[in-house]
Formats: C-alpha cells, sequence, structure tokens
C-alpha cells in the first residue's frame, strides 16, 4: 500500500478517535431541559482549592465504618481543582500512621436538598482496592449519626475489583449491607476510567431512579410510610471520595497509585413550577 494511501487511513482513524473522545459534557444533562430548575452547581472554572462556600472536608483515618486504609486530607494533593475539573487523588504515602491518603469532599452544613435531580459528570479512578463513591446522607447526620436507619443513597459506587461495574444503592434501616438485604443494582461501564461519563439520580416523594448517560438502570419505589422502609423525607447532603481497601474496597494493589476521580461538574435540580 502506498504511503500516501496509508497517511490518508491513518488521518481517518485519527479524526474518528478526536470525534469520539470529544463527547459534549452537557448531552444527557437537564441543564436546557425547562421541566428542570438548576438549584445548585459546581463547574469547577477555577483553580486551587475547592470553592469552601460549597465543600468541606471530612478528615480522619479510623477507617470510617468500614475499615478502610486511607486518611483523609483537606491537602491540595488529594483534592484541587484544575483545568476546569476537581481531581480527588487517592496516593500511596505515609501519612498520619496510615500507607495511603485520599479525600472525601462534602455539602453537609453548606447545601441541602429534598427531592431533585443530582447529576455528576466524571472519570473514574482505575485500580483493585480503590473503592470511588458519590452519595447522599441526611444532612443532618454529622449532628445525630443514626445509621442506617437514617437512610443513605448511593449515586454511583465503583470498586477496582470489578472492572466497569457501576453500583447504586439504598441503606435503610430494614435495607442495608449489614443484613445483605442492601436494595442495588449494577450496569457495566466498559470505558468509565477513560472517559467521562454522567452519574445521576433522580429523587421524588415515591421513587429513586438511577441513570448512567441518561439510561436507567434501577429504581426503588417507596412500599410504605415507614421510616425503617423510606426515610428520605428529609433534606440530604452530598459527598464525593476515594476510600482504599475496606469490606468492599479489598485487597489493595500499591502499584495503581497515584489515581484520580475526576469531576467536570456537579449539578443539582428540582422539578419546575407545575411539572411532575
Amino acid at each position: 500500500m502506498k504511503a500516501s494511501v496509508i497517511g490518508l487511513l491513518l488521518v481517518g482513524v485519527l479524526f474518528i478517535i478526536a470525534i469520539a473522545c470529544s463527547v459534549d459534557p452537557d448531552k444527557y444533562s437537564k441543564i436546557n431541559d425547562p421541566t428542570w430548575k438548576p438549584v445548585w452547581s459546581d463547574e469547577f472554572d477555577y483553580t486551587g482549592k475547592p470553592d469552601p462556600a460549597k465543600w468541606k472536608y471530612d478528615i480522619g483515618g479510623h477507617g470510617w465504618g468500614n475499615v478502610e486504609q486511607q486518611y483523609y486530607t483537606d491537602r491540595p494533593e488529594n483534592s484541587t481543582v484544575k483545568d476546569g475539573k476537581l481531581v480527588i487523588t487517592a496516593r500511596s504515602e505515609e501519612y498520619e500512621n496510615r500507607y495511603y491518603t485520599s479525600a472525601r469532599l462534602k455539602t453537609h452544613g453548606l447545601a441541602q436538598w429534598l427531592y431533585g435531580r443530582f447529576e455528576i459528570y466524571a472519570k473514574l479512578p482505575q485500580g483493585k482496592g480503590i473503592w470511588s463513591a458519590v452519595w447522599l446522607l441526611p444532612a443532618d447526620y454529622y449532628k445525630h449519626p443514626d445509621w442506617p436507619k437514617c437512610g443513605e443513597i448511593d449515586v454511583m459506587e465503583n470498586v477496582g475489583k470489578g472492572p466497569g461495574v457501576i453500583y447504586g444503592t439504598v441503606h435503610t434501616n430494614k435495607y442495608n449491607h449489614m443484613r445483605g438485604t442492601q436494595k442495588s443494582a449494577t450496569t457495566t461501564v466498559d470505558d468509565c476510567y477513560s472517559a467521562f461519563h454522567l452519574y445521576a439520580i433522580e429523587w421524588s416523594p415515591t421513587r429513586i431512579t438511577w441513570y448512567v448517560d441518561d439510561k436507567e438502570y434501577y429504581h426503588f419505589d417507596k412500599e410504605s410510610d415507614d421510616v425503617d422502609v423510606w426515610p428520605f423525607t428529609v433534606p440530604f447532603s452530598l459527598i464525593m471520595n476515594i476510600s482504599v481497601g475496606g469490606g468492599f474496597g479489598g485487597q489493595v494493589d500499591d502499584d495503581i497509585f497515584p489515581t484520580s476521580l475526576v469531576i467536570d461538574y456537579v449539578r443539582v435540580f428540582q422539578r419546575s413550577s407545575g411539572t411532575q
């Protein structure tokens, strides 16, 4: 085959790759949907420390109820905003009597919502022992911790030992992982470590629905008014983190570090007046 033909083929392949990689980040968002009203967001259109008006940190290395191995910090090495994205990074290093560090950001005390659509456009960290998560706990959880009775909504979880598997889960007093009764489902996103995808839930008074790129893969319906079944009647706040090891993360491969959860935006919507 002539060199000129090979060159043209190569240009064509590169063009196709470029098109595939230049996905519109708003393609699946409700940002232009009049039935949804934006009520809070962080577009990460700044540089440096995550906006302190929007994010707080959990700090410490006591295992966090899951025998996790990392120490959460507020250092820029573990969380920073650059190039229009929030980067949460897990590292292998000795720090405060732990051998791994990471970050856990939360909106508790700053923002809370009762019902709505929660969107996180992100590229996930990869590697055995890594457990990335975007999830919701009650806004008053840190004042009155009462898990699992208080309820928990996991918008997105992924563990490195299950490549590409995305979990959507609720925990309540009746349905939780300690009893093995948690309500959960999975979907597979093969390129979740190399490409951005939109992870979202829609939470209404009677149903919570999970999406990846606006494709529904699970919903949990309100079965009764019993708080042990449906505690989702109070405002919740948002948490984003990478944990290392633990009961769900499993055995850690030290060759994977550093590894990062990269977030393009976080958006919260509520139904516009007059819509269902």
